[in-house]
C-alpha cells in the first residue's frame, strides 16, 4: 500500500494518466460515467482542473485489475522456464489478443519486459521475428505492475542515467537516456508521453540497442535534442502572454 502521505496527495487528470498508463481522455470518460464505472469523485480543483485523492484512485485501479489478474493467475503458474509467444502471453494476462503486448513494446518502452528469446525466421524475401518470454518473466511483471496491490511498476523506480547533450549526434540512445535528456523524472513518464503522441519526433526510431532481454528501441542524440528543443519552444509559446 502507498504511504499515508502519498495516499493523501492530490492528483489531476494528467497525473493519473501518467501514473497508471492511460490517456487523459480515458480518465475523463471514467469520471463522467462514474455512476457505472465506480471511479472516485473529485475532492477539489486547482483552477479549472479537477483533482482526486491519489489513494482513492489507486484503490480503484487495484480493484479494477484484481479480477483479470486473478483469472490470469492459473495460467501464469507453471514451468517458470517455459517460453511463451506474444499470443500466449496475452492470454496468460487476460488480454483478448497479442495486440496489447505489441502496443506495450512499441509505444511504452521500458514498461513491458523485452522478450527473453528473439528468433529471426522466414526467408530473405519474407523475414519475420518470433519473440518469446519465459513464464517467470511474465509472472514477475504481473506481480509488480501498477494496479496490483498498489505496487508501482519497477521501471518507474529505476534511476535515470546521467546523459550529456554533448556528444556524437548520431549515437543511439535508449529510452532511459532519452527520458533524461528530455527532462522526465523517470522512464515511465517518458513512455507515457510517447504513447500519447506528445513526442512526435520520436514516433519513429533510429534503431535498437541490446537490452537485458532482447533489444530496445533507440533514437539518435540529434533526434532527441531536436524533440527537446521543440518541447521548450512549445512551452515558451504557451506561457507567453497574449499581446
Amino acid at each position: 500500500m502507498p504511504a499515508t502521505a502519498d495516499r493523501a496527495r492530490l492528483v489531476g487528470t494528467a497525473e493519473i494518466g501518467e501514473e497508471f498508463g492511460v490517456s487523459t481522455g480515458t480518465v475523463t470518460l471514467w469520471y463522467n460515467n462514474r455512476a457505472t464505472t465506480g471511479f472516485p469523485d473529485t475532492v477539489g480543483a486547482k483552477g479549472r482542473a479537477r483533482q482526486w485523492e491519489y489513494g482513492a484512485v489507486s484503490d480503484w485501479f487495484a480493484a479494477k485489475e484484481k479480477p483479470r489478474l486473478q483469472e490470469a493467475g492459473a495460467a501464469i503458474a507453471g514451468d517458470p522456464d517455459e517460453l511463451l509467444n506474444a499470443t500466449q502471453v496475452a492470454k496468460t494476462l487476460g488480454y483478448k489478443n497479442a495486440n496489447q503486448i505489441t502496443t506495450y513494446l512499441r509505444s511504452n518502452p521500458g514498461y513491458f519486459p523485452e522478450p527473453d528469446v528473439v528468433e529471426e525466421l522466414g526467408t530473405a524475401d519474407r523475414p519475420w521475428t518470433r519473440k518469446q518470454w519465459r513464464r517467470s518473466t511474465v509472472a514477475e511483471w504481473a506481480a509488480t505492475r501498477r494496479g496490483k496491490g498498489n505496487r508501482r511498476d519497477l521501471a518507474r523506480e529505476a534511476a535515470l542515467p546521467e546523459v550529456s547533450p554533448e556528444g556524437d549526434p548520431d549515437e543511439l540512445l535508449a529510452a532511459p537516456a532519452a527520458a533524461a535528456l528530455l527532462g522526465y523524472k523517470n522512464t515511465a513518464s517518458f513512455s507515457s508521453a510517447l504513447s500519447q503522441g506528445n513526442l512526435p519526433l520520436l514516433k519513429e526510431t533510429d534503431g535498437t540497442l541490446p537490452a537485458a532481454r532482447g533489444s530496445s528501441p533507440a533514437w539518435t542524440r540529434r533526434r532527441i535534442l531536436d524533440q527537446s528543443a521543440e518541447r521548450s519552444n512549445k512551452r515558451r509559446r504557451t506561457s507567453s502572454p497574449a499581446r
